[in-house]
């Protein structure tokens, strides 16, 4: 992969600056998987045709474009610059407006992590924009992370948006990876699971879309909403069994699953989907390996682990760190650079600020106290659960320097609030919104 040089304050890496170190890499990986600069590169619209990594769709008349996601404002108007603007009628689906619209698009603040009532406009405004297409026209779907909440409709009709907000609580606070939350939430939805392509055939669909899910789930993004669905319904009465979920649910939905009364979503195969093709503008494996690139840039031996990393917080702490020791071992008198994706699963257990990343390197830097190493977890993001933080820095020094203050690392991880411990130390990552989303991104550095 190519890589561009990045100016450091240091030749070569040193502990004393390891912190500042981390974040730098981490901003420039962030940099490096840049929306824009994404859409521009690995698409072209020649001759009536637009192309990516070997799909091809013909645009013969303007198509109608459909973003939804935390992406969504930046690929649509990236989507619109390639076009030139040739696009019937758009609507985009977001967190937040932008500062400048575009042309024939219809802007709708969703909800983000819980639906709101614009979350359920963008989506009825979605399945309306797409009734009554026939096998000429050409639906553009842009889809990224954060989709599930930002964009939905319920398929039931009983079922309120107070139902669906407890009901993504419920998912949302527990212990559950983001693959079998939208197991769940697809047999809801009227959009989700394959649900919007059905709406939208028999037109031509192509759908772009950001990964936030674990490689080679491309329906997980937002809850596919126009990808077949693999997962059944039988899974979710399953999962809710095991989790012991169902009794937690709001009456309406409870009863569904405990009566075993949920659709069935659309499968591959479905000849709704036969017009249907699919392109991966962004993943976490682009991120992971910028921060790679980089890192050896600054001076570190770096390597990538590819072990999946989707389980608790903990137990991935650990077993990134003993992976850490191993490479240091096979790499003597080199610093190294640790590079791990994925998204870890941190049930909440108290009513404090924090999220996966935060509590991810509180624990961390339990473990390196006193050591000459580095540990930072950020949400690609740029919002780490409930904080308004990507993420957080640590190294063998952050327990001491907290003591200091008073604050022990395991009451404020009880409490989930390891957001307050972090920025009490003023080691809290700020990117603000990035208007991306390809998961989490974590480096661990030794420097012994």
């Amino acid at each position: 992969m190519a890589t561009q040089r990045h100016p450091l304050t240091e030749p070569k890496p040193a502990y004393t600056n390891g912190r500042q170190l981390a974040q730098h890499i981490f901003m420039a990986s962030l940099a490096m998987v840049d929306v824009r600069r994404a859409m521009l590169r690995k698409l072209q619209f020649t001759r009536g045709e637009l192309s990516g990594d070997g799909v091809t769709v013909s645009v013969s008349k303007p198509p109608r474009v459909i973003a939804f996601g935390k992406a969504a404002v930046r690929m649509a108007a990236a989507l619109d610059e390639i076009l030139g603007g040739i696009v019937e009628s758009g609507l985009v689906v977001a967190p937040a407006e932008p500062a400048k619209k575009l042309d024939r698009f219809r802007y709708v603040v969703g909800g983000h992590p819980y639906p709101t009532e614009g979350s359920i406009e963008g989506a009825r405004a979605a399945l309306e924009l797409v009734s009554g297409l026939t096998p000429d026209d050409l639906v553009i779907f842009l889809v990224s992370g954060g989709g599930s909440a930002l964009f939905e409709s319920p398929l039931y009709s009983d079922i309120t948006l107070a139902n669906l907000v407890e009901f993504n609580r419920v998912l949302v606070t527990g212990d559950l990876p983001i693959e079998q939350m939208n197991v769940l939430r697809k047999h809801l939805s009227a959009v989700k699971g394959g649900r919007l392509a059905v709406a939208a055939s028999p037109a031509r669909q192509f759908t772009i879309y950001i990964s936030d899910v674990p490689e080679g789930a491309p329906s997980m993004v937002s809850s596919g909403a126009t990808f077949p669905d693999e997962s059944t319904r039988d899974q979710c009465y399953e999962l809710a069994e095991r989790h012991e979920l169902a009794a937690k649910f709001p009456a309406g939905i409870r009863e569904r699953f405990e009566s075993r009364l949920l659709e069935e979503t659309p499968k591959p195969g479905d000849e709704c989907f036969s017009r249907s093709s699919y392109f991966c503008l962004l993943s976490n494996r682009d991120v992971v390996e910028a921060a790679a690139a980089l890192a050896s840039e600054a001076g570190f031996y770096a390597e990538i682990d590819s072990a999946v990393w989707d389980a608790d917080y903990k137990q991935v702490a650990e077993s990134a760190l003993a992976s850490l020791d191993r490479c240091v071992a096979a790499h003597p008198e080199r610093s190294v650079c640790l590079i791990v994706g994925g998204e870890v699963i941190c049930a909440v257990t108290g009513h404090g600020i924090g999220g996966r990343n935060l509590s991810f390197t509180l624990y961390a830097a339990e473990k390196i106290e006193s050591r000459r190493r580095v540990v930072l977890s950020g949400a690609t993001d740029g919002r780490d659960g409930n904080s308004p933080s990507s993420g957080a820095v640590a190294d063998g020094n952050t327990v001491a320097r907290a003591r200091a203050f008073g604050m022990g690392a395991g009451s404020y991880l009880a409490e989930s609030d390891a957001y307050h411990f972090f920025r009490t130390l003023g080691d809290t990552i700020e990117t603000g919104f990035t208007d991306n989303n390809v998961r989490d991104l974590r480096l661990l550095m030794s420097f012994e």
